[in-house]
């Protein structure tokens, strides 16, 4: 019988309590313990299944608004559990959580359309991401999640650490620190059995070698960036940190909503002409939300907190993203591209708008209606024009389960195993 919980998106507590049951089950193949606590004192725990030393790392919840993740862990653990071939060599560990306190924040555990998804957003500011801070913080202000995280791969020094991620809206793809090859066919095999899109142009690997449709091998340290404004760096991220002992990461990315069109590899007639209008509406709607955050600030006054952060370093980015899509050639020219660019600019005044808007609800303040709105809007027109379509919570977990044992597998193929790393 399964122990997992309905099939919906669990709540961190959820999640615990799951994997405490899965441990209770096995208890000499299995252990739960906590590795860490968050800034606010939540446990961050570990789900550990074998003891060999060749080992798989996966990680949940480094972005709050990314749920798919946590139904994910739990149908991976309890696979490892009773497929014993696939711990015969090879101990799996699973961080439940990296962030609990982002998981808090976000609370739309069961949307049934992308604007219930939105009112209840939530995504931290860049510094206050676990696996992001590395890259634009210095080492002694790194927040406890990241310490914790990387605590866990120098003990376990996994020759393939798993980061489960996830769009609202678009396609399914792949980012590797290293290439997995072999990785690529079961991949789209599995996307294609569950119809879910292929992301074969994703703006966030814009430039990066694909090793196979929605594969993306990350470009060597030195490689010139697509987007050269964007503060974060993935080379300096948690990912790469199990470089240090031979392994490799990979990020499996699934859609909640799926759009075929960011799965069309045709070529664009015109594609930098299309981004810059695109970066033209960008601006246009994030200075609509700025004009409300302005108005509003004076009355805010002593008011800060998470979402007021979030929302604000969304902001921030956009004349720099702005301008790289304006001045520079665009990163590819295939319709998937620009599609998946068209959903980024719609995504980031969006995500800030309905933040600010949490913020001035919680002070009631006049504001809230106009933002609540915008929202609205932005939302339906989000779904509109990538005739959204759900993809079923149980299609999206047996496409992200199936991609990381494919991810395990492939790698511990090619890896060239030793006492010192793998």
């Amino acid at each position: 019988m399964s122990l997992l919980p309905e099939l919906r998106y669990p709540t961190v507590t959820e999640l615990t309590c799951s994997a405490r049951a899965l441990a209770a089950l096995r208890p000499g193949l299995c252990a739960l313990r906590q590795v860490g606590v968050s800034r606010a004192g939540r446990p961050l725990h570990l789900l550990s299944v074998g003891q060999a030393r060749r080992a798989v790392l996966v990680v949940a919840g480094a972005h709050a608004n990314e749920p798919t993740g946590g139904s994910t862990l739990l149908a991976l653990a309890e696979r490892v559990l009773y497929e014993r071939e696939l711990r015969s060599d090879t101990s799996w560990h699973f961080l439940l959580c990296a962030d609990p306190d982002g998981a808090s924040l976000h609370v739309t555990p069961a949307p049934r359309s992308l604007l219930d998804y939105h009112l209840g957003f939530f995504r931290p500011a860049g510094p206050e991401q676990p696996e992001w801070s590395p890259a634009v913080l210095p080492p002694h202000r790194l927040p406890p999640e990241t310490r914790a995280l990387t605590r866990v791969i120098d003990e376990l020094r996994p020759y393939l650490q798993v980061t489960l991620h996830g769009t609202d809206l678009g396609g399914s793809w792949v980012q590797l620190t290293k290439d997995i090859p072999g990785l690529a066919e079961p991949f789209v095999k599995s996307a294609a059995r569950l119809h879910i899109p292929v992301e074969t142009g994703a703006s966030d690997a814009a430039g990066w070698p694909a090793s196979g449709p929605g594969v993306h091998v990350m470009p060597a340290p030195g490689a010139d960036a697509a987007y050269p404004s964007m503060p974060d760096d993935a080379r300096h991220s948690t990912w790469y940190h199990a470089h240090r002992y031979g392994g490799l990461t990979a990020v499996v990315e699934v859609p909640m909503w799926a759009s075929d069109l960011v799965d069309d590899p045709a070529p664009h007639p015109a594609p930098a002409r299309a981004i810059r209008r695109l970066a033209v509406r960008l601006l246009r709607d994030a200075h609509e939300v700025e004009r409300v955050l302005d108005e509003a600030l004076p009355r805010l006054d002593g008011v800060d907190g998470p979402l007021l952060r979030a929302a604000r370093w969304a902001l921030e980015l956009v004349p720099g993203l702005a301008a790289d899509w304006t001045h520079t050639p665009p990163a590819d020219t295939t319709m998937a591209y620009v599609g998946s660019v068209d959903a980024f600019a719609r995504r980031l005044p969006l995500r800030a708008a309905a933040m600010l808007w949490r913020v001035l609800q919680a002070s009631d303040d006049h504001a809230a209606p106009r933002l609540e709105q915008l929202v609205g809007t932005w939302s339906d027109a989000f779904a509109e024009r990538f005739h959204a379509r759900w993809v079923p919570l149980e299609h999206q977990v047996e496409h992200q389960s199936g991609t990381v044992v494919a991810a395990a597998l492939h790698a511990r193929a090619g890896a060239a195993w030793s006492d010192g790393a793998a």
